[in-house]
């Protein structure tokens, strides 16, 4: 599956477009923003049996895979959040089953950390979130 059939409508580039800061820092403050709730769902997808590995997705736009969870627009954030598993990941051909196995090597553990599929127009890539510590 390619990237733009993930993202099926790209907004107009505007005439008036600025050099954006990285969408990565809006993207972080979401995360911390999100953390709860998304490990919340990261457990209740293992302990449901759904998948020992859940994949989050986040974009700005509409994407076809996962089940939305968090909107931007309902939450007046950046970034939607979609709850996903590698195993979608697979079916969908964004990872290759026969990579699979070398993407579950360096999967991180899901109650330390978020498995992040990150989408920008420009290309995704997966990254590692951890949650913050537990407060005391």
């Amino acid at each position: 599956m390619d990237i733009e059939e993930l993202l099926p409508q790209q907004p107009e580039p505007g005439k008036n477009e600025k050099k954006a800061v990285s969408p990565l820092l809006s993207l972080e403050k979401d995360l911390e923003l999100y953390a709860d709730s998304v490990k919340e769902i990261a457990v209740e997808i293992k302990a449901e049996g759904i998948s020992q590995h859940p994949v989050f997705v986040a974009h700005q736009h509409t994407v076809s895979i996962g089940e939305m969870i968090l909107n931007k627009d309902e939450l007046n954030t950046n970034w939607t959040i979609q709850a996903s598993t590698v195993e979608e990941f697979v079916e969908k051909g964004i990872i290759k089953p026969e990579r699979k196995e070398e993407f579950l090597k360096h999967y991180k553990k899901p109650e330390d950390f978020m498995c992040v599929f990150v989408i920008v127009p420009e290309g995704a890539n997966f990254i590692y979130y951890p949650y913050p510590a537990a407060k005391r």
